[in-house]
This record gives structure tokens, sequence and C-alpha cells, in this order.
């Protein structure tokens, strides 16, 4: 999606906002004890008040209103029966539509106790997002995000899993452009159109590489087993840099 109007922006605006207050709270609700099906009833209850519909339900039929996985699981996990228990590490990815619009947020939540490596690893996951967000902008390569992740990364001795890539969004949840590395891709060549909406969201790790599949049709998982984050906005490209969708309260 391309925005052309100040409509598109406001359809957008308020889906991005819906989102990220449902991934705030979600974050705020976890506690130890709470299987992740009653973390996903909570996302779901505030998109619905705010008239807004799960997107992984509605577009694909996922089993539930938000992906919520944890430790070994990195995208896509299914809300179920799984308790959540101290130390566990919690990322909760958040995207619904309203009016026709669509947005798509993330974070990884630490359950205290936490370690210092995981404390170290979630700062830095978003420090690696917004490191990507700082390179948006009108007329500047795709490219650009990817290779200031990848450095990022190296220089704080992190591996990038290197098949979830950021992608287009906005009248639906994945569009042109797909397949946005956020690690360096000698490949990418197109530039970012004024108004261009996608996401930011890479995923930073210990030392895994790729995502591999488990055994349910979504879930999935760190290969090499390590732990993993992932941080994601909605954004779009404006002549005057990044304008993030996806911050709570806007």
């Amino acid at each position: 999606m391309t925005v052309s109007n100040d409509d598109e922006l406001a359809g957008l605006k308020q889906i991005g906002r819906i989102v990220a207050d449902t991934l705030e709270a979600m974050g705020k609700a976890i506690e130890p004890g709470m299987t992740t099906r009653e973390l996903d009833g909570i996302g779901r209850r505030i998109m619905e008040a705010a008239g807004a519909r799960p997107a992984p339900e509605l577009v694909y039929a996922f089993p539930g209103a938000t992906c919520i996985s944890v430790n070994e699981e990195i995208a896509h996990g299914i809300p179920g029966d799984r308790r959540i228990n101290p130390g566990d590490l919690v990322n909760i990815d958040v995207s619904a539509e309203k009016d026709g619009y669509f947005a798509d947020t993330g974070a990884s939540f630490a359950v205290p106790p936490v370690t210092r490596a995981v404390e170290r690893l979630c700062r830095d996951g978003r420090r690696a997002m917004w490191t990507g967000l700082r390179q948006v902008g009108a007329g500047k390569p795709l490219a650009d995000i990817g290779r200031a992740v990848g450095a990022f990364a190296r220089k704080n001795g992190y591996t990038l899993v290197r098949n979830l890539a950021s992608h287009g969004v906005g009248l639906s949840l994945h569009e042109e452009p797909t397949e946005i590395a956020t690690w360096p891709d000698a490949s990418e060549r197109r530039i970012m159109q004024e108004g261009l909406v996608f996401t930011v969201e890479p995923f930073l790790s210990l030392g895994a590489e790729f995502a591999e599949d488990g055994d349910d049709p979504w879930t999935l998982y760190s290969q090499p087993k390590a732990l993993t984050v992932q941080y994601e906005h909605t954004v779009i490209a404006s002549r005057s840099g990044p304008l993030i969708l996806t911050m709570p309260g806007q």
C-alpha cells in the first residue's frame, strides 16, 4: 500500500493505535501461571471492543486472535494450554483489521526473574528494530534496513534469523513489497516510495539463523536452538523519515 490521501492515513493510524494498545496491555497482563490462551483472550477482547478484527484469524484462519510464542518458539505460536512460567521469554505478535486497513506489531517480554543475558537480548532487540526504522524514508533503498540491522547484530555479537522477513501491509496483512530482509541482502534493489506502508521486524538471536517448522502447521522454532526476540512496528516511508503507526495511545 502507498498512502495517497488523509483518509487512508487516518484509517491506518486508527488500526495502528488499536494493535499497539492491545500489545501494550497484553505485555502488562503477563503473569506466571496464566495460559497463553488466557493471554490471547485479553488481546481479543481489546481488539473487538475497538471494532477491530484479529488479522491472523481473519486472513489465514489461524487458531487464535494473536500469535504467542514462548522460549524455543520464535513465531506464530498458537495460544493454548501452555502455562507461562517465571523466566520465560514470551513473544506476542498482534495484527488486526478495521475499516479495510491492517496494521501489525510485536514485542518480546521476559518474565521475571530475568538473567542478564536475556535482559540484554531484549534491550538490544529493541535497538535493532530502531536501527532499521531509522533507515526508513522516501527515496531510500530498502536494502539500507538490512545493512544497518546486520551491522548492529555483528557489532554486538548476535545472529539474525534470515527466513523471517518484514513485509508490506495496509490493505491486507501481507502484501507488496514482500520479503524485506532485516539482514544484509546484496540482491535487494528496491526503493522506498513516498507513502509506502510496511513493517520493520528483525529477529535478533543468541545463535539462531533460521526458523523451522514444528509439529503443528503454524509454530516456528529457532535453528540452531537459541533464545530469539522480535520487535515490530508498522511504518510509512515519508520525506521526513519514518512515520510509525503502531505506537500506543497516539
